[in-house]
């Protein structure tokens, strides 16, 4: 049910947020032509442009900016006259919540017109458009996510966000309870900023309000769900957050299917400390795949709504490697030409995990040959091998009608020919295929 905004809770930011309380120095992001552009063009009616949320706060604590966002008090329609007005492509791509999209070039901003909630429901809150920044602020999630900056780089922080950056606090704004009774999906977010930006022992209270909105998480649709899971399978103390998440009756709620977090925890190890090789990479999907549980694939891949290709990815990752790391040159050959470098690499890299999380201290040479498997996946060439000549056409030719057992019979001439090495002909596979059929 709906509730009308309270914001009560909140103590008095009047007198905090008047004048500047910090300075950014300037940074490329801020000074490139693109973005003196946007301002330009988003100022040229008198209204007030500032830099706002993550790219703020990222600044602020020396980490990489990746995406700009910009707050205006213009509304959404004459925010898009001024940058078409400029000659700057605007995608109106949530206008009706009060967002344009501004391409310039290859940068892309978000913009957005200052709003406060009139109304949420847990899921969505119904809005109005405001010229005031304290009322934007106040529907923010966290104290160092309602900081705005300026163009010169004044900051303004109404909520102290500066002092919760550098002591590692994640903090709500006002009660904790009461912003994630706004958005459920908040309490996701609360642990992916503790994972990011926060420092042990997090918040009890922010703990506490999650705890017992958890099972509130249910209302929420997979893609969002999704989206902030992914976003925390991607962050260096995954294992430790998920932990947390579980303590608190929140990864039951979200991820019933994950088990033990001792695999994901030497999985992380191994693609970000100890492997130097340029196809490993620290990987959320991976992770993912590290902290499952084999039988939990499926039921996962729906409820979180996975795209059809991290879903087909998770289920070839389900499947055991079925060679051994120190198998024979022709082996694993055999294994890169049917499933692919990129199967190789990540069963490889699961089952190597598990067995870290057993044995932390693997003898060397199964260390060394887990590393020359890895190795033949990142040199595997498949343009160097011939294709295989034979087709399902093939095998429905000698009589095989179609179904399963055409890919079975082709599956066993291809095993005959990968194992004599790649050079049969067409004529000697069929002979080969002919004595199987029969």
């Amino acid at each position: 049910m709906a509730s009308t905004i309270d914001r009560s809770d909140l103590y008095d930011v009047e007198v905090h947020g008047h004048a500047p309380t910090g300075k950014l120095q300037p940074t490329p992001w801020m000074t490139a032509p693109e973005t003196q552009t946007l301002f330009a063009a988003l100022g040229a009616d008198g209204a007030e442009v500032r830099f706002v949320g993550g790219c703020v706060r990222d600044a602020l604590a020396n980490r990489p900016v990746n995406d700009i966002d910009v707050a205006t008090t213009s509304r959404p329609n004459d925010t898009v006259t001024l940058l078409e007005n400029a000659g700057i492509r605007a995608i109106p791509t949530g206008i009706e919540h009060g967002t344009v999209t501004a391409t310039l070039g290859d940068q892309t901003f978000e913009v957005t017109t200052l709003r406060e909630d009139v109304a949420t429901d847990g899921r969505r809150a119904t809005v109005s458009y405001t010229d005031d920044w304290f009322a934007d602020a106040k529907r923010r999630d966290f104290t160092f996510n309602a900081m705005t900056a300026t163009l010169d780089g004044d900051v303004y922080d109404p909520y102290n966000g500066i002092a919760d950056l550098a002591h590692g606090r994640v903090q709500f704004i006002g009660k904790a309870k009461d912003r994630i009774a706004e958005d459920y999906l908040r309490i996701l977010r609360f642990f992916r900023f503790q994972a990011t930006h926060g420092r042990p022992p997090a918040n009890k209270d922010a703990l506490s309000a999650c705890r017992q909105a958890a099972d509130q998480l249910a209302t929420l649709s997979g893609e969002r769900v999704r989206a902030e899971m992914l976003r925390i399978l991607g962050t260096l103390g995954v294992a430790d957050t998920l932990l947390l998440m579980r303590g608190e009756g929140v990864l039951q709620q979200v991820f019933p299917e994950a088990g033990d977090v001792g695999r994901l925890r030497a999985m992380v190890w191994l693609t970000t400390r100890a492997i130097k090789l340029d196809s490993v990479s620290f990987d959320p999907i991976l992770n993912l795949a590290a902290a499952l549980t084999i039988d939990g694939v499926e039921t996962l891949a729906d409820r979180w709504k996975l795209s059809g290709k991290d879903r087909t990815r998770l289920k070839k990752m389900s499947t055991p490697l079925e060679i051994e790391p120190d198998a024979s040159g022709g082996t694993v050959q055999k294994y890169l030409y049917i499933h692919g470098a990129d199967q190789l690499r990540d069963r490889a890299l699961l089952e190597w995990a598990g067995e870290v999380s057993m044995d932390a201290r693997l003898p060397a040479t199964r260390t060394a040959a887990w590393v020359a498997l890895l190795e033949q996946a990142e040199t595997w060439n498949a343009s160097e091998f011939p294709i295989f000549p034979l087709t399902g056409n093939d095998v429905m030719a000698m009589g095989i009608d179609p179904g399963p057992q055409v890919g079975e019979f082709l599956a066993h001439a291809r095993d005959w020919w990968c194992d004599g090495g790649f050079v049969a002909s067409k004529d000697e596979c069929l002979h080969h295929l002919s004595k199987i059929v029969d």
